[in-house]
């Protein structure tokens, strides 16, 4: 059922996308926005206790939900809900359509074009941005996006409790950032909680999306940034998902300043770069072909955790035969 729910969830999203607008997610968004009106006072125990809150409502609903349907044995009333709650929390189609034109506009030579859709997608100032810069700042957010909204509810998904865990990767990705990125959140105690939950949650997705890219990419380039490279990112998770993605690409992703030092989510220590470690990324500058091969590398780790997957449900509906 597993394999099923994903695979149409997915064929009904390049049908019919959902809108990242959607008013599901606006609601979420609003209650995520009230928990915090409602519990922010300045400690991170509050923050704690607003996260589990939240998590309670979206996911005792949707995982009782998932119990009653398959106590039952009613099984294409469960397996529409599965299929439902996937369509809801994969955002594969989201801003694809960003990227798209952002690359359309690259090819044609658009340049001011491309940098208004990039800042559009990306909230940045990206007046004045050169080429290679405009390519690769769409291939690091395409990879990014790709990964939290795709291959970590794939991981989660597969979970006993399946949809209820779906759920909570992304609503738990949400409040990472609505707790910490806006101006008014930064640096507030409330949102750190959030800030680490979602690191822990994603420790083993963010890792097995990097093994993707490298089996279905170039693997000795990719594993030998990831090793070298990916500590040198502030944020460890995005540090890994961009090394090894584009060392499977051949291209050099990533800011040369933000690469200067990591700072750990637990304990915020400094790690020293050694002499002996290589200063340069390996790979080429990001061009307009990079775009492409960010198209081909997502598909073929899509491809490749389907195959597995595949796999996975066969090997356990054979255990399960008599």
């Amino acid at each position: 059922m597993t394999f099923l729910s994903i695979l149409c969830a997915l064929l009904i999203e390049q049908m019919k996308p959902l809108r990242a607008d959607n008013p599901i997610y606006a609601e979420i968004k609003s209650l995520a926005l009230r928990m915090e009106t409602w519990f922010n006072a300045g400690h991170s125990t509050h923050g704690r206790m607003g996260w589990f809150l939240m998590m309670a409502i979206l996911m005792v609903p949707t995982a009782l939900i998932y119990w009653v349907l398959k106590h039952y044995n009613w099984f294409l009333a469960a397996f529409a809900w599965n299929v439902l709650i996937v369509y809801l929390t994969l955002g594969f189609r989201h801003y694809s359509h960003y990227f798209t034109s952002i690359q359309l506009a690259l090819n044609a030579g658009d340049d001011a074009a491309a940098r208004a859709l990039l800042a559009e997608w990306t909230k940045q100032d990206t007046v004045g941005m050169e080429t290679s810069e405009i390519a690769r700042i769409a291939v690091e957010k395409s990879l990014i996006t790709t990964h939290r909204n795709v291959f970590g509810v794939f991981f989660w998904f597969l979970m006993p409790l399946g949809p209820a865990c779906a759920v909570m990767y992304r609503v738990a990705e949400h409040l990472a950032r609505a707790w910490n990125e806006p101006e008014h959140m930064r640096n507030e105690a409330f949102g750190q909680f959030a800030a680490r939950a979602f690191y822990w949650i994603d420790w083993i997705p963010v890792r097995l999306t990097a093994v993707a890219f490298a089996v279905v990419g170039n693997f000795e380039d990719a594993i030998y940034a990831w090793r070298n490279f990916a500590h040198r990112w502030a944020d460890e998770a995005i540090g890994i998902i961009l090394s090894a993605g584009g060392g499977a690409m051949g291209v050099r992703l990533g800011s040369p300043v933000e690469n200067a030092a990591k700072v750990l989510p637990a304990d915020a220590a400094t790690v020293d770069l050694s002499d002996e470690e290589p200063d340069v990324l390996p790979g080429e500058e990001p061009s307009v072909r990079a775009l492409q091969s960010t198209v081909g590398l997502v598909w073929r780790a899509l491809l490749l955790w389907m195959m597995l997957l595949l796999l996975l449900s066969g090997a356990v509906w054979l255990g399960a035969t008599p």
